[in-house]
Order: structure tokens, then C-alpha cells, then sequence
């Protein structure tokens, strides 16, 4: 049988200031550890977060600058060679109007030297055929 005296209560009161002791000592350092540790753990969590987030905006502005870049540089690509293209179409006019200007020269020459020839030719026509009549006849 159970005997209920006072060793029962001096125990009681031996486990009850156990009890304190610990909680005082042991049980409520460690819940403030425990604590500590995770408003730190929340607060760098929230710093990576934001981290993250930041990198993303960051990102994001990068891609966007890039694509603008992309497109000014194509649109300026594509200005760079409309504008060559209509300055090659002013070499070749020049260069044609040049070559016919040069065909014209030539044949203007040519036809000088031809027509110079000629009136040489219809000069000496008539000596030359003063000899050969002369030759012929004898």
C-alpha cells in the first residue's frame, strides 16, 4: 500500500523547485536560442528573398536594355545600309555617266581619225591614181 506522508511532499516540493531551477538555468536559455536563432534564420531568409528579387528586377531591366539594344541596333543597321545602298546607286550612276562620257570621247576620236584618214586618203587618191594610170599606160 501507498503511504501518503510527508516524504511525499517533501518531494513535491523538492520536484517543483527542480523544476524551476531548470527552467530558469536550462529550459528558458535554450527557448531564447531557439528563438533567436529563428528570427535570424526569418531575417536572412527575408534578406534573400529580397536578394532574389532584386536580382530578378535586375534581370529584368538587363533583358529589356538588351532587347532595345538589339532593336536600335538593327534599326541602325538597317539605316546604315539603305544609306549604302542609295550611295552605291550614286557610284554607279557616276561611274555610267563617266564610261559614257569616255564611249562618247572615243568615238568622237574615232570619228576625227576616221574622217582624218579619210581626207588623207582622198588626198593621196588622186597621185596614187595619177601613178597607176601612169603605170598602165606606160
Amino acid at each position: 500500500m501507498i503511504n501518503l506522508d510527508i516524504t511525499l511532499l517533501i518531494q513535491l516540493v523538492n520536484f517543483l523547485i527542480v523544476l524551476v531551477g531548470l527552467n530558469a538555468l536550462l529550459f528558458r536559455p535554450i527557448r531564447e536560442i531557439i528563438k533567436q536563432r529563428q528570427d535570424k534564420m526569418s531575417g536572412l531568409l527575408g534578406d534573400a528573398e529580397q536578394f532574389v528579387g532584386s536580382a530578378e528586377a535586375k534581370l529584368k531591366n538587363y533583358e529589356a536594355a538588351l532587347t532595345e539594344a538589339r532593336k536600335n541596333a538593327t534599326a541602325e543597321r538597317e539605316k546604315v545600309k539603305e544609306a549604302a545602298l542609295v550611295q552605291e546607286a550614286d557610284i554607279l550612276a557616276k561611274a555610267n555617266q563617266e564610261a559614257q562620257a569616255v564611249i562618247s570621247a572615243s568615238r568622237e576620236k574615232v570619228a576625227a581619225d576616221v574622217a582624218k584618214a579619210m581626207e588623207t586618203l582622198k588626198g593621196q587618191v588622186g597621185a596614187l591614181a595619177g601613178k597607176a594610170t601612169a603605170k598602165v599606160l606606160g
